[in-house]
C-alpha cells in the first residue's frame, strides 16, 4: 500500500459486524408467513423489486426494509392482509433492530494494531439511528477518530469525507466487503482500497465485472489487512 496513507476508513456492516444474515433470516420468515398467498420465488421477486423502488425514499436500514416488506405483503395479499399477519411482519422488524451486534473475527485486534499509526474512521451507510445503535452496542466507538454515516457511498460523499478530514484522496485507504460501495468509488476519486469479501452479499451490492487496479488489494479475512498495511 502507498506509504503516504494517513486515514484508514472501515465499512461497518459485514466488515466489522454481521448484518446481511439477519436480513436473510427475516426474509425467510416473511416467505413462510406469506406462503398461503404466493410461491417463494414470486414473493422474493416482488419483495426485491419493492426494496429497490423504495431505496430513494427510505434509504438503507431495517426500518426501510420493514416498510418494503409490509408494502410487498399488501400487494401479495391483494390488499387484504390480516391485521394479525401485519403485526407479525412489524414484529420481525423490531426483533431485528434488537439483535445483538456480533463482531466479526479479528476486528478488535486489527483496530488496536492500526489505531496508534493512523487516524481510523468508520464510514458506513444506512439509517442514522440504526447505525448509531449498532456502533454503540459494538463497543468500538473509542477506536475511531471520526464517524461518517452516509445515505449513499458514492464518489461525491467520499469526496466530502476527505475534505472534512483535510487529506488528499491518495492519503485515504478504505476497507470493506462491498466492491460497489467500499472499493469502486474510492478508487475513482484516487484513494486506495482493501476488499475483505464476506460470505453473504446483498444482490444490490454486487457488480458484474472484475476490478484490475494496483491501488486495490484483496484479503481473505480482516486479520490479513495487517499483512497489507505496513
Amino acid at each position: 500500500m502507498h506509504a503516504n496513507i494517513k486515514v484508514i476508513a472501515f465499512d461497518a456492516d459485514d466488515t466489522l459486524w454481521a448484518n446481511e444474515g439477519y436480513f436473510q433470516e427475516v426474509e425467510q420468515t416473511y416467505y413462510d408467513l406469506m406462503a398461503p398467498y404466493a410461491s417463494q420465488a414470486e414473493l422474493s421477486r416482488s419483495l426485491h423489486e419493492t426494496i429497490l423502488q423504495n431505496l430513494p425514499l427510505y434509504g438503507y436500514g431495517t426500518k426501510g426494509f420493514i416498510l418494503s416488506l409490509t408494502e410487498a405483503a399488501l400487494v401479495a395479499s391483494g390488499e387484504n392482509l390480516p391485521g394479525t399477519l401485519l403485526r407479525k411482519i412489524l414484529e420481525l422488524g423490531k426483533r431485528q433492530i434488537d439483535q445483538p451486534v456480533e463482531l466479526l473475527d479479528g476486528v478488535e485486534e486489527v483496530l488496536s494494531a492500526l489505531r496508534p499509526r493512523y487516524r481510523l474512521v468508520l464510514a458506513t451507510k444506512g439509517d442514522l439511528l440504526d447505525q448509531e445503535r449498532k456502533l454503540r452496542k459494538s463497543g468500538l466507538m473509542p477506536y475511531f477518530h471520526h464517524i461518517e454515516i452516509m445515505s449513499e457511498k458514492d464518489e461525491g460523499n467520499y469526496t466530502k469525507l476527505i475534505k472534512h478530514l483535510d487529506i488528499n484522496a491518495s492519503e485515504l485507504l478504505m476497507i470493506g466487503n462491498s466492491l460497489k460501495s467500499d472499493v469502486l468509488p474510492v478508487l475513482k476519486i484516487g484513494g486506495y482500497a482493501i476488499h475483505v469479501p464476506y460470505h453473504i452479499t446483498w444482490a444490490h451490492e454486487m457488480i458484474d465485472h472484475d476490478i484490475d487496479d494496483d491501488r486495490m488489494a484483496v484479503v481473505a479475512n480482516l486479520r490479513d489487512v495487517l499483512k497489507v498495511v505496513s
